[in-house]
């Protein structure tokens, strides 16, 4: 699982930062997760295939997560897409990008497709064999949703010598690959676990954008001001992350007022020790 930064930081695009924006490579499935401002010039300079993404995923109708989308959706008309694009995001994106689309005469030779979000619980926005996309219901000033990806479990690694053993013929092979028990000719019922090994374990990745934290109290110098705006400081985010048992924090949406992201990460390594700090262009592998 790769992350890449396209993005991280406070609303008002800068000569040197940017606005929200993420890809997330998982199970060879490509997602990009918001869309700031300057997203596509971020993919080029990253060095990321426009062709390779299929599916967008927007947290909420804040233009710092999403005004990159019309000149996204755009581009890839002039660079003459043909494969479906898929969005997901708040009930109103559809109206939006539309608007634009019409009212420029723009619109795409390529099928685009809007998944309206308006539930406040969880629910499955994408699935396929491999990989599995859940919303997390945010508290922001406006409907908001972070999203859980999760990698399904792969099937079973053969024990070539213990097949080899029992002389299982090889049709049998992706039967045992995944999950079964296998009869011999003479009625003997060789159980699974002794013909392979555990898969490697499914990894998730969880993004979440702004929000205010919940717990009553907060004792922190930035409380004040988060909270009128209702995003997080990084303690709080820790707090979370120690609360979910994850194992590493990915912090991010730095506000510009601070010189130094470091000052970010010793603030939440006084709750939580594995913290990773995002940066425009960086890249995280798992």
């Amino acid at each position: 699982m790769k992350l890449t930064i396209l993005g991280c930081y406070a609303a008002t695009p800068r000569t040197f930062t940017n606005p929200t924006s993420q890809v997330l490579e998982i199970r060879n499935r490509l997602f990009l997760i918001d869309c700031g401002e300057g997203t596509q010039v971020q993919l080029r300079k990253n060095k990321i295939k426009f062709s390779k993404i299929n599916h967008v995923f927007i947290s909420h109708l804040h233009g710092d997560h999403f005004f990159g989308l019309i000149g996204l959706i755009s581009t890839f008309a002039l660079l003459g897409r043909t494969n479906d694009l898929h969005i997901y995001g708040p009930k109103g994106i559809k109206e939006i990008i539309n608007l634009q689309l019409r009212l420029s005469n723009s619109w795409t030779k390529y099928g685009l497709f809007f998944h309206e979000l308006e539930s406040k619980e969880s629910e499955v926005v994408f699935e396929d064999d491999k990989v599995i996309v859940k919303t997390i219901p945010l508290n922001h000033r406006v409907y908001t949703n972070g999203f859980l990806f999760q990698e399904k479990i792969r099937e079973r690694k053969l024990n070539l010598d213990a097949v080899q053993n029992f002389e299982i013929d090889k049709c049998y092979y992706q039967n045992i690959k995944n999950g079964k028990d296998i009869t011999l000719d003479d009625g003997k019922v060789i159980e699974n676990y002794k013909l392979t090994f555990d898969p490697i374990a499914p990894m998730s990745y969880a993004f979440c954008s702004d929000t205010a934290y919940d717990e009553s109290i907060i004792l922190d110098s930035e409380e004040a001001l988060a909270g009128k705006t209702m995003h997080s400081t990084a303690k709080e985010a820790a707090t979370i992350a120690s609360k979910a048992s994850v194992k590493q924090l990915v912090l991010g949406h730095y506000s510009t007022r601070y010189d130094s992201l470091e000052l970010f990460k010793k603030q939440a390594e006084t709750i939580f020790s594995n913290i990773l700090l995002a940066d425009d262009g960086k890249s995280f592998e798992f």
